[in-house]
């Protein structure tokens, strides 16, 4: 049975309070439980865990995948439902998920490696707008997911938690942001389905394609 490591465990505690004390109090049978429901053998965690616990594994075909477990929340279960939509398309494969438990079982990119690790700085920035060109999606009808107009409520919630001020983040620096989430939304035309995180970390190189997302 592999451990949590500290650093990670005091993150889960961060970020979930209470939830995430239960999760890691818990975590042991979780592992084991998934881990037999979907046939696989675990191989040592990947470094610089977040606060998602995430591991290399084997199925029992043989083939190389990825087990994600984390804190169960809307954030993770809207990952689950994007890579449902998304079916592979320019994104990592989901294999097999359950919500209710913040699992997931993810295709295994090889080598893996992040754009961020080309030496040229213009062509991975080049890959990572080619990706948005192709990675849009249309919002499917009935969704749950968050909008870029619900983030923008963090100005507001920022505020209200400094009487009004912006507490410890430059006024100036939140007064641009402000201006320009008020610009870029009333520049909106027809909605689409973003990838919501994504960076330099999370764009890698595959077989299967060139370059692939994770973590949406």
């Amino acid at each position: 049975m592999q451990s949590l490591l500290e650093d990670f465990t005091q993150r889960v505690r961060d970020t979930f309070g209470q939830a995430g004390i239960k999760w890691i109090h818990h975590f042991p049978t979780l592992l084991k439980e998934i881990s037999e429901r979907w046939s696989l053998t675990l191989l040592p965690p990947f470094d610089n865990l977040s606060y998602n616990y995430v591991v290399p594994v084997i199925r029992k075909d043989g083939t190389q995948a990825v087990l994600k477990l984390g804190v169960p929340n809307k954030e993770l279960t809207t990952e689950i439902e994007v890579l449902h939509l998304m079916q592979g398309r320019g994104t990592v494969q989901l294999f097999e998920s359950d919500h209710e438990l913040g699992a997931l079982l993810l295709e295994r990119l090889i080598p893996g490696r992040p754009v961020l690790e080309l030496a040229d700085d213009e062509a991975a920035t080049s890959i990572a707008l080619q990706w948005m060109e192709q990675g849009w999606e249309p919002v499917p009808e009935g969704h749950s997911f968050p909008t870029v107009s619900d983030w923008a409520k963090g100005f507001q919630r920022l505020r209200n938690e400094f009487e009004g001020t912006t507490g410890p983040f430059p006024e100036d620096l939140v007064f641009k942001a402000e201006r320009v989430f008020q610009d870029l939304l009333g520049s909106m035309s027809d909605p689409v389905l973003l990838h919501g995180d994504l960076h330099h970390w999370n764009i890698l190189s595959a077989e299967r394609e060139p370059w692939l997302a994770i973590d949406p």
